[in-house]
């Protein structure tokens, strides 16, 4: 599966997340590819097209490897269906800088905007950083955590920097090599604080390594390891979860190795893994899988499960299509509740709205693609 199947959509935008960038104008983009029909490959990662301040986070990313495809005229927007959708948990923070809240506060006369602001603008999602820049990196993630801190809030950050991501895809960019990508790992715990975080560890690290010879692998395995344990080493109440891909990706035996190998089953430097990152399969199969993983892993009980729950209400499409595929649905509100054994959130980690490519530019805001996975 291709990268950020998981991810899908990670690096230009990352899928389904809100980023920060410092300004660079980085094109890094996650996103989905098809294996065989009708399974989903997973997606690269891609980060937005936008940037924002130096201070602030990158992109989310988002499929980028597109075909345009030619759009149907859009039906005049209706009223709500009044169909109701679960309150997002008031412990998860919302980052105030993202394209859809840029969009919902120049577009107020809009008729589709109370219903993206009501459904997507509102809910927390997570803030991605994919992009390179050591310098900045450190009072960047510092600013989103302590102003989570500040409101009470946890929230929820995706590092995406790890060298060779999307092996040489859509996503492509990152660290330029193993060294600089520790010293950025450093710099980046250095701003997680002391409040609750999660960390959603480089989609696609794990379920994507065909590029990388056997001592490439090694050192991301070992890089992995040591970057999950300077996350928790800097902030103990950090949660750090590692990429377990999507149900139809990689096998839960071989992704569990590939986790072991890189410390996921060690709590000192996870608290589990991650699934579904920028993809669409229904979250009774994800939770499935991730438990499955998890067994497989063999770690302590105490690991547990996050799934990217941004675009999966309808699942994924029969035909194995990944970029902004039509039919689909906003799933679960994000929650640090799930009331399923080991998982431990449904979160948005692909931002809903950011397009794949296909109705919109890579990682920037498609509001008819928004409306339509609210509506």
């Amino acid at each position: 599966m291709a990268a950020a199947a998981s991810l899908v959509a990670a690096v230009g935008t990352v899928a389904g997340v809100v980023s920060a960038l410092d300004g660079s104008g980085g094109a890094d983009a996650a996103r989905p590819r098809v294996t065989r029909s009708p399974d989903l490959l997973p997606l690269p990662a891609v980060p937005t097209a936008r940037s924002a301040p130096a201070s602030g986070p990158s992109p989310s990313p988002s499929n980028s490897k597109t075909v345009k495809q030619k759009q149907k005229p859009k039906p005049t927007p209706r009223a709500s269906t009044g169909k109701s959708v679960a309150p997002a948990s008031t412990r998860l923070y919302r980052h105030t800088d993202s394209q859809v809240l840029d969009w919902v506060r120049a577009h107020r006369s809009d008729p589709r905007r109370p219903l993206i602001e009501s459904r997507i603008a509102d809910r927390p999602a997570a803030v991605w950083f994919a992009d390179f820049t050591p310098g900045t990196i450190t009072s960047r993630v510092r600013a989103v955590t302590s102003t989570a801190a500040r409101e009470g809030r946890v929230p929820v950050l995706v590092p995406y920097a790890i060298p060779e991501r999307d092996c040489g895809g859509a996503s492509e960019g990152g660290a330029p090599d193993i060294a600089a990508y520790d010293g950025w790992a450093r710099r980046f715990a250095a701003g997680l604080g002391s409040g609750e975080v999660v960390v959603i560890l480089e989609p696609d690290a794990l379920s994507q390594t065909e590029c990388l010879s056997g001592g490439q692998l090694a050192d991301r395995y070992a890089a992995l390891a040591r970057t999950g344990r300077a996350f928790k080493s800097a902030n103990p109440r950090a949660r750090v979860y590692y990429d377990a891909g999507h149900s139809d990706w990689n096998p839960a035996g071989t992704q569990a190795a590939r986790l072991r190998a890189a410390g996921a089953a060690s709590p000192a430097s996870s608290d589990g893994v991650f699934t579904n990152v920028s993809n669409f399969n229904r979250t009774s199969a994800e939770v499935g899988y991730a438990r499955r993983v998890l067994a497989a892993m063999g770690g302590p009980p105490s690991l547990g499960a996050v799934i990217d729950t941004s675009r999966n209400g309808n699942g994924a499409p029969a035909d194995g299509a990944w970029c902004d595929p039509s039919g689909r649905k906003l799933g679960q509100a994000p929650t640090l509740r799930t009331g399923e054994r080991g998982i431990d959130a449904y979160l948005w980690v692909k931002l809903p709205g950011e397009s794949d490519g296909c109705k919109g530019e890579p990682g920037t805001f498609a509001p008819d693609y928004a409306y339509d996975l609210a509506d």
